[in-house]
């Protein structure tokens, strides 16, 4: 069972307006699992503080973000394994 949606909660659209990225990006997030959202109907959730935390990780990476032999994404099971 779900816990129930309540405070911290804000469909893309909102998002978006807080945090400058497209709601097509913002669901893209979340249907990825990179930000925590719920499809409720044909509307997406997101949790703030997880796409702020996100965005923040994304602003401290800086051109970083970009390199796919980062060693956080071996963490993560994704980028590219070096040799």
């Amino acid at each position: 069972m779900t816990e129930p949606i309540t405070e911290g909660w804000v469909d893309a659209t909102s998002a978006s307006e807080i945090v400058g990225y497209t709601g097509t990006y913002i669901r893209l997030l979340a249907r990825n699992g990179r930000i925590e959202g719920r499809k409720i109907g044909r509307d997406w959730l997101v949790n703030l503080s997880s796409l702020l935390a996100y965005k923040s990780e994304m602003d401290r990476l800086g051109t970083e973000k970009h390199n796919p032999w980062r060693d956080d994404l071996g963490d993560q099971e994704r980028g590219r394994p070096r040799e």
